[in-house]
């Protein structure tokens, strides 16, 4: 029983440093990612130390976090399609537009959820 604990315990270390790697990748290669942790450190404390309710502070910090995973998504579909080849081809540049677009959509969200809590 316990090797078999063990083992869990030991793919769950792993699957943490992989996510490790793939967030210090994101960050050494992406420029936008960088940009949006920065705003992330600046958003999150900032909800957390605004005077609203309980829940418009989770939504606050959930947008930003969504944008961040939005960005991790999109930054892995360009790195497999650049992986596929460098020659232009239609479904490449469609997939990385609809990465692209998913985190407009995110960023559009988030900044919706933000003004409607502050200001609307």
């Amino acid at each position: 029983m316990a090797k078999k604990s063990l083992h869990g315990f030991k793919r769950v270390l792993n699957a943490t440093r992989y996510s490790c790697q793939g967030l210090k990748a994101t960050f050494q290669n992406e420029p936008a990612f960088r940009e949006e942790v920065l705003l992330a450190f600046i958003m999150i404390p900032a909800a957390l130390l605004m005077d609203v309710t309980q829940i418009e502070r989770i939504l606050l910090i959930a947008v930003v976090v969504l944008v961040l995973f939005a960005e991790l998504v999109n930054s892995a579909i360009e790195a497999v399609v650049d992986r596929i080849g460098a020659e232009q081809h239609e479904l490449s540049g469609r997939a990385k537009d609809i990465g692209s677009a998913a985190v407009m959509v995110t960023m559009l969200l988030a900044g919706y959820v933000w003004l409607e809590i502050l200001i609307l």
